[in-house]
């Protein structure tokens, strides 16, 4: 039967509609870029600018780097960047930790802010404040901030919360990350307060006595695994305004210094959709925890209001796995996992102890302090690269994307 005229017109029209439908996708942060802050661009349309040296400060440092926006930031050193006072990070930026030669880049003594900032990515980075930071601020300060995307980073030692999302920040994605082992005088994961569209997906959160985070806002929290938190996991955000949680896919395990509340601190403000969550309680070194009820967040006046289907769609939805299969991909890739130093290596074996190995500690001299970074031959040359863009291509490459 010969096609007609109507039915031939029909798949031209078809063939233009996907045409058009694919030009208009579209393009994020990197392929394997998920939730809501997937499609920040950074400095893909920007200067390379290459950090030479560990100096706190100077031409060629990653202070005078992140000064200014529109930036594709690689890094032509390894080891550790000891920072004399707290760095501000201009917009429109990308911070490429993946590509600095052998171990990588450790930010260490102060805070990194991005507060106020919008459009960035950061990628295999470690940001890990220490006692010797200030009370009261973050490894990580987010407040104010938009449209951002942290990937592979691990953030650490934090005085007051590893992690700081606040006031109003809206469309950010952490992934892949470890964010554990806060100091004194909190000892917290992360306070995610008055935001909008934050997901959290396949982040390792470890050795926090709370706020793993404490989520206050509106929040995707997916396939995350929590291990060995103090006195309560995830924290709901239990204040007068209502906030929406989507819950789904996460293990709990219980630590040396943990005791059985994985989840708490809710109210009926705070809209829960939970599904598919575990709980490893036993601490026998095995992973074989119990499927999470709705009881388990809370009970009484201590209850969230429990909702029949997820609250958040992200313009890039992330891919799911079992509550499981989530914790063989924490321990494979979490953190800044090209090459684990030994400070990530430490946690992930906490980590896999299942329950048998971890504490939550005052300071990370307790721990074994920094340890070091080692230098070597640089995966590429930034300077055959005539733009931004093309360079981010090839770094997609060294690590699979």
């Amino acid at each position: 039967m010969r096609p007609t005229i109507s039915s031939f017109v029909a798949f031209v029209a078809a063939l233009l509609s996907f045409g058009n439908a694919a030009l208009a996708a579209p393009a994020t942060a990197f392929s394997s870029a998920e939730g809501f802050g997937a499609l920040a661009t950074g400095g893909r349309d920007g200067e390379i600018y290459r950090v030479t040296n560990l100096d706190d400060s100077g031409p060629g440092s990653f202070r005078d780097a992140v000064s200014k926006p529109h930036r594709f930031v690689v890094f032509d050193v390894a080891g550790i960047i000891i920072l004399k006072a707290n760095v501000s990070v201009a917009s429109h930026i990308t911070l490429a930790g993946h590509s600095a030669p052998a171990d990588g880049i450790a930010l260490y003594g102060k805070s990194v802010s991005f507060s106020g900032s919008r459009n960035v990515i950061v990628r295999y980075l470690r940001f890990r404040q220490g006692i010797s930071g200030d009370r009261g601020k973050c490894s990580v300060n987010l407040s104010g901030g938009s449209d951002m995307i942290f990937d592979h980073c691990s953030i650490e030692w934090g005085r007051w919360d590893c992690l700081g999302v606040t006031q109003g920040s809206h469309d950010i994605t952490f992934q892949h990350c470890i964010i554990g082992e806060g100091i004194d005088p909190q000892r917290f994961g992360s306070l995610t307060d008055s935001v909008t569209n934050i997901t959290y997906s396949h982040n390792l959160w470890i050795n926090n006595q709370s706020r793993n985070p404490k989520a206050k806002g509106t929040i995707q929290y997916l396939n995350n695994v929590v291990c060995n938190w103090g006195v309560t996991g995830l924290v709901g955000g239990h204040s007068a305004a209502d906030h929406q949680l989507d819950c789904i896919g996460n293990y709990f395990i219980k630590g040396p210094s943990s005791n059985d509340r994985f989840a708490g601190q809710f109210t009926a403000t705070d809209h829960v959709f939970q599904k598919d969550n575990y709980a490893d309680l036993d601490r026998d070194g095995k992973l074989n925890g119990q499927l999470v009820v709705e009881k388990d967040f809370g009970d009484g006046e201590s209850a969230p209001t429990i909702a029949a289907k997820p609250f958040l769609t992200p313009p890039v939805p992330v891919k799911m796995n079992t509550a499981s299969a989530a914790y063989e991909k924490v321990v494979k890739t979490a953190g800044a996992s090209l090459r684990r130093d030994s400070v990530d290596a430490r946690l992930i074996a906490e980590l896999t102890s299942l329950g048998k190995l971890g504490k939550i500690s005052h300071n990370e001299t307790e721990t074994g302090g920094i340890g070091e970074l080692k230098s070597g031959k640089l995966p590429f040359d930034a300077s055959d690269y005539a733009s931004a863009a093309e360079l981010e291509r090839t770094l997609h490459k060294l690590v699979g994307d």
